[in-house]
């Protein structure tokens, strides 16, 4: 890293742009294995929170790897790699007053702490997509996992990369056995709990 650069505070600050819209910026860091309904989640969440009027962007990992990291591959170091840029994405999406979800199997424990690491606490929320691996190879229309026990694709999580799930998530959202609005609604009630979101109670006690 260049030691000839400096940091430069912006002239707008994240807490006016939070009283500017109405709600706080976060991460919404979704992670489970493949297959575990990462994507539909983030994207069914993301949708609500457009809904709402809210500033929100999702960071999805097939989508990432097309531009930003087309340069890696699926090693353990890769990923690594992977999700360091990606937790730094987030963090600028965060500064600019963005609620940023990010849909990565993020496999390893010690990555999705770096990227919590990079932000005050309070402004990271693990949310794992809980699903059995039956579920998410009956679900694989890729048919990825069917290629992975064959050898076909090596380091893939859940065959032959291993996941390690959350310990300690802010969220565990049992997607491999319940309907995407019950997931929604959960993920969306917790953004309220924390203060996130206003809850629709307050909202209508400030218009009234």
């Amino acid at each position: 890293m260049s030691t000839n650069i400096v940091w430069h505070e912006a002239s707008v600050q994240r807490q006016e742009r939070a009283e500017q819209r109405g709600h706080r910026s976060a991460i919404l860091w979704f992670t489970g294995l493949s297959g575990a309904g990462k994507s539909t989640l983030a994207n069914a969440v993301n949708r609500e929170l457009f809904r709402r009027g809210l500033a929100s962007y999702l960071l999805d990992g097939d989508n990432i790897r097309h531009g930003l990291c087309n340069d890696l591959g699926f090693s353990d170091d890769h990923r690594v790699e992977n999700i360091r840029r990606i937790g730094e994405v987030a963090k600028l999406f965060l500064d600019a007053g963005v609620i940023t979800l990010t849909a990565f199997v993020s496999p390893f424990r010690s990555d999705r702490d770096r990227a919590r690491s990079l932000v005050e606490a309070g402004d990271f929320i693990e949310i794992y997509c809980a699903a059995d691996l039956a579920v998410c190879e009956q679900r694989d229309t890729k048919g990825l996992y069917a290629k992975a026990r064959a050898g076909e694709i090596p380091h893939f999580t859940g065959i032959s990369s291993p996941y390690e799930p959350p310990e300690n998530p802010e969220l565990r959202v049992e997607t491999g056995s319940r309907p995407i609005e019950t997931c929604v609604r959960q993920v969306v009630e917790h953004l309220q709990a924390v203060e996130i979101l206003k809850h629709p109670a307050s909202e209508s006690q400030r218009q009234a």
